[in-house]
């Protein structure tokens, strides 16, 4: 990485000092935050659709190739009317705009396949770990401190995902309901590094001009994802490629959302902290389920629809913290 993550974090935090006051208190983040949870879920359900035939990884260039174009018309349409900012493409930006670039890959690979695997609904709601196991991981590199109550969300958080995740009947003949809850973990806790990482990269680029940071933001990283992962898939799945590139229609569909809901996440970001943003976010959950319902004829039981809601009182109990 081409900066060292203190420097880096400094650097950062001179910058969210530069944004006023009355900027990191504006209530706008609340509905933006809304909206980027519908766009989310509406990619999901584009990208689950695709992932029979391009594979996971396939399904996950989508969300950045065919969204490339919208995320790039972003930041052009914010820079003609908005005075023309500067954009600091510094070490730190860098930094952090790459590590959050390829774990949100990785996410998005292992969200797909939980979904694939526990179901549409399930697989969002484990998704919503990523706030606490975010938290447990800057508590253990980062030294970060959370109150009481945040480590109790914790706690509830684990016990609705095991709730949520638990084979029952005949799915405890087979393993997939299981590894489907491990691969939602483990996109959660991606999800969490990446939102951090995308935060501080906003921070840095434009401290000045919170749409210009976001959109210019979320331009740099699709860009930098569609070509790494391009690459690797023309190289070593193309066939998968060519699915992708076939499937242009629903393709388009899944990139032009993706592309909405993470500028719309980026803008949420820099107008209040992640933890607050995350906490917004659950909102995702049951919008999921009713897609998951009306799209893939999913059915929760009541148990399951209780878990999920263990999991989202969990996660705003965490995000106070």
């Amino acid at each position: 990485m081409s900066c060292s993550p203190l420097r880096g974090s400094r650097q950062a935090s001179l910058a969210e000092g530069a944004l006023s006051s009355g900027e990191r208190t504006l209530l706008l983040w609340i509905p933006v935050t809304v909206g980027a949870a519908a766009f989310q879920v509406a990619r999901n359900a584009a990208q689950r659709g695709l992932i029979g035939g391009a594979g996971p990884w396939g399904a996950t260039l989508v969300r950045f190739l065919f969204g490339f174009p919208f995320a790039f018309a972003f930041p052009l349409t914010a820079w003609l009317f908005t005075g023309h900012p500067q954009a600091h493409f510094s070490p730190a930006f860098l930094g952090f705009a790459l590590a959050g670039s390829f774990s949100q890959v990785m996410a998005t690979a292992a969200l797909l396949v939980a979904m694939n695997r526990a179901g549409f609904a399930v697989g969002t709601a484990l998704q919503q770990s990523s706030l606490p196991l975010a938290g447990i991981l800057g508590w253990i590199v980062f030294g970060d401190r959370l109150s009481a109550h945040a480590w109790v969300g914790v706690a509830v958080v684990t016990a609705g995902v095991a709730a949520l995740s638990w084979p029952r009947g005949s799915d405890m003949s087979g393993d997939r309901p299981v590894s489907g809850a491990v691969y939602g973990l483990l996109s959660g806790l991606l999800f969490g590094f990446s939102l951090n990482a995308f935060r501080h990269a906003c921070l840095v680029f434009s401290p000045q001009n919170l749409i210009y940071a976001a959109t210019g933001t979320v331009a740099f990283t699709q860009a930098v994802q569609s070509v790494v992962l391009g690459g690797w898939l023309a190289w070593r799945k193309p066939a998968a490629l060519e699915s992708v590139l076939m499937s242009w229609r629903e393709s388009l569909m899944a990139g032009f959302c993706g592309a909405c809901a993470s500028a719309a996440w980026q803008f949420a970001l820099v107008m209040a902290p992640a933890a607050s943003v995350r906490a917004g976010g659950v909102v995702e959950s049951p919008i999921a389920a009713a897609a998951g319902r009306r799209l893939f004829a999913e059915k929760l039981s009541a148990g399951k629809l209780a878990a999920g809601a263990l999991v989202a009182v969990g996660v705003a109990l965490t995000a106070l913290g």
